[in-house]
């Protein structure tokens, strides 16, 4: 019964020395966390790391206890955003919301074998010599190309096999053909007249050709004099001069006379060209770069062609296109659309920036530069449009700040070093317990009594008691001489005596 008593003292100091030593190990985890987080809290982007604490469980039950120690598991809070502040660079970019920039490592792109997507939630992007948008960490942005009309095709969602790096030509020279024009002019309704003169009007209309080159419509206003009375009816003639000045369109004109809706159109009959749409007041000429749109205005509608007074105005002519004019700046709007503009005015959508999401962001695994990197305990991840689904937008001109924050990591550092200390205090009090147990084996007698003489027998009578006992077993010392020592112990004999009695598991001989 003894041996299986000193066993369980045993297992059970040696249980306080390994939780001691596990304390510590996972509190210098924790402080090196803490210093992580702290040594990062200037770094745009950063993930705060935290430690948490989980005990283990050998006895709870019974008389004797063992300790079981902590470990120490630790995640990277990745869902966790800092504050974003604003720069002057317009590719400065931040993710507000839920959803991470898709990026590529430099290196991967040279290479040319593919390129793993990394995901990041800010970054600070520049053109480079081969005009990619890349951060100073050879981080480069990965986006889905646009068509030359400035539409995004049908991308693969659920992966990454559609990115492509956002590539920017600076020197780019572009040109938007014109498609569309629309006319408001109004006729002198005194040359339909049978006292008009008969002469015609003439009007130049400035269009772009697919090369960005300089055309013109001439459109000729033909009046019909009548015998007597007023016609109220002109016939237009459209000619391209980029083919020859061919006639592209010819088309009759009436006007309304009456009260409510004079002065507007109120037929058009088509003598060449496409027909005229009532609809949409639209017609369509083929000119030399394809088809053209004109809006002449609608019938009983005064926003296009009218016949009033006795002048010739051009009172409102626009068009799309533009001529050739060469890139001067890049910006990335809220729903992550690149858009350059030119010199010319006109602005083109060149990439789309998608969000990637994911269940569980936490799951993913950090790498340098602030990325990570999808994994199974992420989750399937899917890319979305910024702004649409559970994803947020995207934010120009703006970096994220570190989720670091300094003050609430100092006072986490002092209570990890008040824990460590304490951990380091039961390590030295459990070896101080041990030290003469297991220093008495290689003592002789003759050395061990005047050892006790010397001792302060007014420690804890739990630990004197099971040395006398040690010495009983080792030495065959009678009880009789052990307990004789029991005096020493000032404070309180009878408490030591006891113990070492039950303890020994001997009667008083």
């Amino acid at each position: 019964m003894w041996s299986v008593q000193q066993k369980g003292v045993s297992m059970t100091i040696s249980s306080s020395l390994n939780a001691g030593v596990a304390g510590l190990s996972v509190n210098a985890s924790r402080l090196a966390a803490i210093s992580d987080n702290i040594a990062n809290s200037a770094t745009f982007g950063y993930k705060r790391m935290e430690a948490d604490f989980h005990s283990m469980v050998i006895s709870s039950n019974g008389g004797s206890y063992s300790a079981g120690g902590v470990r120490v598991t630790s995640q990277r809070l990745i869902d966790q955003r800092g504050s974003l502040v604003s720069t002057s660079n317009p590719t400065d970019l931040s993710v507000r919301g839920r959803g991470f920039l898709p990026v590529a490592s430099a290196s991967e792109i040279a290479v040319g074998n593919g390129q793993l997507m990394l995901l990041t939630t800010t970054g600070s992007f520049r053109t480079d010599d081969e005009g990619f948008l890349r951060t100073e960490s050879n981080l480069v942005l990965l986006g889905w190309p646009a068509l030359p009309d400035g539409s995004i095709p049908p991308v693969p969602r659920d992966t990454s096999a559609g990115l492509r790096p956002v590539q920017i030509n600076v020197n780019q020279f572009t040109g938007d053909p014109t498609t569309r024009l629309s006319l408001g002019v109004n006729l002198p309704a005194t040359e339909t007249a049978s006292t008009g003169t008969g002469q015609s009007r003439e009007l130049s209309v400035e269009y772009f050709g697919n090369l960005g080159t300089s055309e013109s419509l001439m459109i000729d206003y033909q009046p019909t004099v009548p015998a007597s009375g007023s016609s109220n009816q002109w016939t237009m003639t459209i000619r391209d001069t980029a083919s020859a000045n061919a006639v592209v369109g010819q088309y009759t004109l009436d006007f309304d006379d009456g009260r409510i809706a004079g002065g507007t159109l109120n037929a058009v009959t088509t003598l060449a060209g496409g027909a005229y749409d009532a609809q949409t007041g639209s017609l369509i000429v083929n000119v030399a770069g394809g088809p053209m749109e004109i809006n002449i205005g609608r019938i009983g509608a005064t926003d296009g062609l009218t016949q009033l007074s006795n002048s010739f105005a051009p009172v409102s002519i626009s068009k799309d296109g533009s001529p050739v004019g060469n890139m001067t700046s890049v910006e990335v709007d809220a729903n992550g659309f690149v858009h350059a503009f030119f010199d010319t005015g006109i602005t083109r959508r060149i990439f789309q920036i998608p969000l990637v999401d994911m269940p569980n962001p936490n799951g993913m695994v950090a790498l340098d530069e602030q990325t990570y990197v999808p994994s199974p305990e992420s989750g399937t991840y899917f890319l979305w449009d910024a702004g649409d689904g559970p994803t947020g937008d995207i934010v120009a001109f703006a970096r994220e700040e570190s989720a670091t924050d300094v003050a609430g990591e100092l006072t986490d550092m002092i209570q990890t070093q008040r824990a460590y200390s304490s951990n380091a205090k039961v390590i030295q009090t459990v070896a101080l317990s041990l030290a003469v147990p297991t220093d008495l084996p290689v003592e002789i007698i003759s050395c061990v009594l005047p050892r006790l003489a010397l001792m302060d027998f007014r420690v804890c009578s739990a630990t004197i008691a099971p040395l006398l006992v040690r010495m009983l077993d080792i030495f065959q010392v009678p009880f009789c001489m052990l307990s004789a020592f029991c005096a020493f112990d000032c404070a309180a004999p009878t408490r030591t005596t006891a113990c070492l009695l039950t303890f020994a598991g001997h009667g008083v001989p």
